[in-house]
């Protein structure tokens, strides 16, 4: 990438990157991105859903210039998946064609090819490890909490050394490590031994200021009396026992969505009528109902006005 920027030489520089791509942080988040560019070390981003953790590697690739590399953990996920297989159907093919020719050149040939980079099929976790044209690129591994154990103990190696072992060809090890962002809902604990060998930041949600700023940022068509009307009920909202309280993301879905609708403030009904946009869960959504959506209205329009 000829645009490729140099990396942020102070936490100001780095707060300033993350602002230059829309991306509305704190300084605490912008001083743990600054540390893990300068002690090269993996930053592992705990947080609830939909506060913003993925989008802070897609900002950095963007501001840096750097190519973004996602691995998107799951429930099974494997080394076939994650690092490399072999393209089995193109090794017997050639196999097949080195017996047709009976040639002994061609299949002594074969036996050093066979597994070479020729037939190597390179997944993410591989492919980040790599020369990247503009520096080492960003490597993002998204919701680890998804995987098990077994994958968590692979990826020591790969955080702890920047290399991966493939028994056919020996150890790829990284020329420059990449830049290497982890996230994590927190649907069950990564391992202390994998932690240990991270920087550690929590993603919560946002106080009202900065929310606020978010959504002007995110959502600019959004009239300033409904952004700050939109800000208050969701901030008054996550007080409430709920199953998933709304993150960031639902924030600005709803704020859009009464965009559409040619909202200019909340009113009840409206409300009532879009709290899908806002929550996930039925039970959730009928809590919120009736008298409830008044009651939390009435609270937002008051911290809105103040």
């Amino acid at each position: 990438m000829a645009n490729a920027a140099a990396l942020p030489n102070s936490i100001d520089a780095t707060l300033a990157l993350l602002q230059a791509q829309g991306y509305v942080a704190d300084r605490a988040l912008a001083t743990v991105l600054f540390l893990a560019f300068r002690m090269k070390r993996p930053l592992l981003l705990e947080g609830e859903a939909g506060t913003g953790k993925t989008e802070i590697a897609k900002v950095l690739a963007g501001g840096l210039g750097r190519r973004l590399i996602r691995l998107q953990c799951y429930e099974g996920l494997d080394l076939a998946s994650a690092v490399y297989e072999w393209n089995y159907a193109g090794q017997m093919m050639a196999i097949r064609l080195a017996e047709a020719g009976g040639v002994a050149s061609d299949r002594e040939r074969l036996e050093n090819d066979l597994f070479s980079e020729r037939y190597l099929v390179k997944r993410p976790l591989l492919q980040a490890l790599e020369p990247q044209e503009g520096g080492a690129p960003i490597l993002l591994i998204d919701e680890l909490d998804r995987t098990d154990e077994a994958f968590e103990a692979f990826l020591l190696e790969v955080l702890a050394d920047a290399q991966v072992t493939i028994p056919e060809l020996g150890t790829i090890k990284a020329a420059e490590p990449p830049i290497v962002i982890l996230t994590s809902n927190r649907t069950r604990e990564i391992h202390d031994a994998l932690k240990r060998r991270c920087l550690y930041h929590w993603v919560g949600y946002p106080d009202a200021a900065r929310e606020l700023a978010i959504l002007k940022a995110k959502a600019p068509g959004a009239p300033a009396k409904l952004a700050k009307q939109v800000v208050s009920f969701v901030q008054a909202i996550r007080k409430e026992e709920l199953f998933k309280a709304p993150g960031v993301a639902e924030t600005l879905d709803w704020a859009s969505a009464l965009v559409e609708l040619d909202a200019v403030a909340l009113d009840p009904a409206i409300v009532s009528d879009t709290l899908g946009a806002l929550l996930k869960y039925q039970d959730d959504i009928q809590a919120m109902q009736g008298s409830k959506v008044s009651e939390l209205l009435d609270q937002a329009k008051q911290a809105a006005r103040g």
